[in-house]
Order: C-alpha cells, then sequence, then structure tokens
C-alpha cells in the first residue's frame, strides 16, 4: 500500500531512538551533541582583573590628569599575567599590571600605557585620566557561578569548545555518531575508473551516499557492492547489519524480477514499516527494522531518487540517531512555475536565494530521476503538495536545504 510522505514521516520518527551517550575529550567533540546541560564550576572572569596592559591605581589620585597638566605617581609593583600581587597599591601610588593579571587592592581604575610616560621607570606620568573604574574586568560579570553556559542537545562547534575549554573541561557526554553502512546492489554498475562494456553504467549511487554522510560529519562505517544474486545479496546485507547502526541501500527496490532487497532483508529478520510513498521521485522507497531496532533505508536505484529520499528520510533520521534536530525546512516564492503532480507530492532539485531580503527559489530544468546533473548549480529540494495544476510564478513553497550547500 503506498503511504503519504507525511504518514513516513510519522513511521519513521515512531521507530527512530536516540543512540547511547559517550565521554569524549576537547579535540573529538567537533560536531558532536551535547548529552547533559553543562554550568559554570566557577565564576567567569574567575577573579576582577585587567583589560589591557598599563597602570592600576585609585582613578581620585589622577581625575584631573591632562597632557597639559600630568599627573606623576611613584610605580611602587609590577603585576604580571597569573601573578597576585602580594602587595596593595597604596594611596597615590601605582602599580604595572598586564592584561589578565588580577587587580591588587588598593587599585579601582586601569590607565592604558599608550596614556602614560610608559613602562620601566620609578615614577610615571598619566597624560589622560579614563572614566572611572575603566578598563577592568570584575569577577562574574559574564558568567556566575553555578549558570547553565551549554544546553543539554547543543551541537558542538569551536565556539562551544572553547567555552568547554574555559571552563577547564577535559572531556564531557555526547550523544553516539551513527554508524552508517551502505549497501549499492546491481549487475549493471562498475566502480569509476573500470571499463565499462555492453550496457553497464558506473556505480554514482555509492559515491553519492558516501560522500552525503561525509557532509552532515558521518564517516561510513561499511561500503559494499552486492549483484543481483540472492545468496550474495544475503551475505552483504548481513555483513552490513552486524556493522550499523543504520543501513543505507540503492537499488534492487522496485518490483522487477532482479529486485531482491526486500525480500533479502525479510529473511534476515527486517520487518517492513513501509514500502512505496506517493511522491514524486523515490516512489519504492522502503523502511524497516532489524530485530535489534537498527533503521533500514532501501533507496531507488535512479540517483535523483537516491538522493531526495537521503535528504528527506534519511538525513533528519541520521539526526534523531546522533540526539540533534533535524534541518529546518523553511518558505520560498517560486521565481518560474513549479511542475506539480496531480496525486503525488512533488520533489525537485533547485536553486534558492536572496534578493532584496526574500527568498526566491528555481527549481532545475531537469526534471527526470535519472538526470544526476540536475544537482549541478542546485542547494536545495523544493516540495509542492499534490495539485492538478503547476504552480504558477510568486506561489510559495516549501525548501530544504542539501546538507552541504548554503544560501
Amino acid at each position: 500500500m503506498m503511504i503519504t510522505v507525511q504518514e513516513a514521516h510519522h513511521l519513521i520518527t515512531q521507530s527512530v531512538t536516540m543512540l547511547g551517550t559517550e565521554e569524549l575529550p576537547l579535540g573529538q567533540l567537533q560536531g558532536r551533541v551535547l548529552a547533559r546541560e553543562v554550568r559554570a564550576p566557577f565564576s567567569l572572569p574567575r577573579f576582577t582583573n585587567s583589560a589591557m596592559d598599563g597602570f592600576a591605581l585609585k582613578w581620585s589620585d589622577i581625575s584631573a590628569a591632562s597632557k597639559e597638566s600630568p599627573v606623576r605617581l611613584p610605580v611602587t609593583g609590577k603585576i604580571p599575567a597569573g601573578t597576585l600581587s602580594p602587595l596593595p597599591v597604596a594611596p597615590g601610588c601605582c602599580a604595572e599590571i598586564m592584561t589578565g593579571a588580577p587587580m591588587p587592592e588598593g587599585a579601582d581604575t586601569v590607565v592604558a600605557f599608550e596614556e602614560s610616560s610608559g613602562f620601566g621607570a620609578e615614577f610615571v606620568d598619566i597624560y589622560k585620566a579614563p572614566k572611572e573604574r575603566a578598563n577592568v574586568r570584575y569577577s562574574g560579570e559574564e558568567v556566575a557561578s553555578g549558570e547553565i553556559v551549554l544546553h543539554k542537545g547543543a551541537t558542538l562547534s569551536p565556539s562551544e569548545i572553547a567555552v568547554l575549554a574555559s571552563f577547564g573541561f577535559a572531556s564531557v557526554p555526547v550523544h553516539k555518531q551513527p554508524r552508517v553502512a551502505i549497501v549499492t546492489v546491481g549487475d549493471e554498475v562498475r566502480n569509476p575508473g573500470e571499463e565499462l562494456s555492453g550496457a553497464e553504467i558506473y556505480n554514482c549511487n555509492r559515491s553519492l551516499l558516501e560522500s552525503a554522510c561525509r557532509s552532515i560529519g558521518i564517516e561510513p562505517v561499511l561500503i559494499r557492492h552486492a549483484p543481483d544474486e540472492k545468496e550474495l545479496l544475503r551475505e552483504v546485507l548481513e555483513l552490513a547489519l552486524g556493522e550499523c547502526d543504520m543501513l543505507i541501500t540503492a537499488g534492487g527496490i522496485s518490483s522487477g524480477e532482479y529486485d531482491f532487497v526486500q525480500e533479502e532483508l525479510s529473511a534476515l529478520g527486517v520487518t517492513k514499516k513501509f514500502w512505496k510513498i506517493a511522491q514524486k521521485p523515490g516512489k519504492p522507497l522502503y523502511f524497516g527494522t532489524s530485530v535489534e531496532g537498527k533503521a533500514v533505508f532501501s533507496l531507488p536505484g535512479n540517483p535523483v531518487s537516491a538522493l531526495v529520499c537521503f535528504v528527506e528520510y534519511c538525513v533528519p533520521a541520521l539526526c534523531a540517531l546522533a540526539g540533534k534536530s533535524a534541518p529546518a525546512k523553511f518558505h520560498a516564492t517560486l521565481a518560474e512555475p513549479f511542475p506539480s503532480d496531480k496525486k503525488r507530492h512533488r520533489f525537485l532539485l533547485g536553486s534558492v536565494r536572496v534578493e532584496e531580503g526574500q527568498l526566491w527559489c528555481t527549481s532545475s530544468p531537469k526534471v527526470e530521476s535519472h538526470m544526476i546533473t540536475a544537482v549541478v548549480g542546485s542547494n536545495c529540494l523544493i516540495e509542492a503538495e499534490p495539485s492538478a495544476d503547476p504552480l504558477v510564478k510568486g506561489s510559495r513553497v516549501r525548501c530544504t536545504m542539501l546538507p552541504w550547500s548554503n544560501l
């Protein structure tokens, strides 16, 4: 029975559950999803310190300083970064201080080095008084001790990793990365670089799915090709299921005489959740779960169909396994008519762009599911509900960015 796109998403969401967690060091956190909130173990700054190189002093001692009438103060100490001052700054005196060094007792302001006669002398002339309490970073002014600095579910980028390092975290718990196995199927395909003969074609789907996984930060754990031979196909599928959290196959899932994938998955204990969606392209999409609950997606062999199904269904499922939100869909305005389908949900590769503050999109003129060059110049999927009439220019449609593309 053919189901709708919405029903397919519902069945996938019900079947795919988040993986467990693991503790990883800072150097391995890029792109991973935080499994718990992180609270500041101390205030930031941890102590009141100088915001620049200069002189720590009492503002009232230099409030009238100017270039024409500088204020001269004895220099009674030097405070490098990382060093506590052993002595307070007495009234009418000052101390050399470096950026990040703790403020000494008795001082409330820092005069920048550039507004003075310079370092290295017993006395310094102050040429300009800043505002009172200027150039001082106060303890806790950025973050209070115990405050949440990173929320559970945050995707860790260099920014978040820098915050963790600033608070001394050497490692944190994150959701496990999904292990993905890729199996392409078909006697007619050869690997790029090999010689073709007869009616053979090159295996586009293997490279497509491998690089698509990498574009979302997932390195496939196993990549294999299987012939249209039941026993050999079953061996490859069994091997792949044993290595992964999600199996993605391409080819051999339609209704042809040599399409054995669904039959062999069933023989391996995979429970079919659906096969065939009312969409174009990508109608013969299969989804099931193994005995261990592993997700299995069998994509059509036509490369554009495989790409559409990967972006629309596999990417959200991989995000769910990894504990992160699926990429958000958004609306854009058609710059040209869109060839909708009266019975099926229509997907087309296309491009979306910003013009005068508005999002516009244009579908690729190459609309057939075997036309892989339609992806060249495309950065999104454009979709429309079933409709008896083409959507006209100016209509609003939903779009999804291709995982490796940006506006």
